[in-house]
């Protein structure tokens, strides 16, 4: 009995912290994913990258589980018929205050720059879990990025969705620099906290 309480006391104290350290290392390892048609290129979180599945105007790269939903990334693309390089500040407006006026819990905005472009961070609770939805804007194109956790781990698989939606680099033409906004400009590989 003694022996058994050393085991168990070793289990908890020497190995866990360090089997789930690792874990979380390897689901957060990115993996390059590259999409002409849909003119992306990211870096996805390798426990989001088991299955890649396209459909018209998307894919959807996820992670099975047994008897449970489990982590996806869902990447849009639609021409942008205003060929404008920056979101238009009514939608803007809209998407900042969503959570208040439609009463959505855990809701978050962040107006950002991404790779050089105008971009949009939203989290909420909808449906089976957290939702991270990025949107993206360029001259030619606007790509939508939606992240869940499914029912896996929400903080690990929370901080996969950020870490892969702030990689997304959007095709095309250059965005000019953006009117002086106090937008926040992130550098390649660069993470401000997520807020959910």
């Amino acid at each position: 009995m003694g022996g058994g309480i050393i085991g168990g006391e070793y289990f908890l104290v020497r190995w866990y912290p360090h089997h789930k350290l690792a874990v979380k290392e390897e689901a957060l390892k990115p993996v390059p994913y590259k999409n002409a048609s849909l003119g992306v290129e990211l870096q996805v979180a390798a426990g989001l990258s088991d299955h890649v599945e396209t459909f018209p105007g998307g894919v959807r790269i996820y992670s099975s589980r047994f008897w449970s939903i489990g982590p996806s990334i869902t990447l849009t693309s639609q021409p942008n018929p205003d060929q404008s390089a920056e979101f238009n500040p009514q939608i803007l407006a809209k998407w900042e205050t969503d959570g208040v006026t439609q009463d959505l819990p855990r809701y978050h905005f962040e107006h950002t720059r991404i790779n050089n472009r105008d971009a949009v961070l939203i989290w909420q609770y909808k449906d089976v879990g957290m939702l991270l939805t990025g949107r993206f804007i360029s001259p030619d194109r606007i790509v939508e990025a939606d992240c869940t956790p499914g029912r896996a781990d929400e903080d690990l698989y929370m901080q996969a969705c950020d870490q892969t939606v702030r990689t997304i680099k959007v095709a095309g033409p250059e965005s000019p620099p953006p009117a002086a906004s106090g937008v926040l400009e992130l550098a390649p590989g660069e993470q401000t906290p997520a807020k959910h």
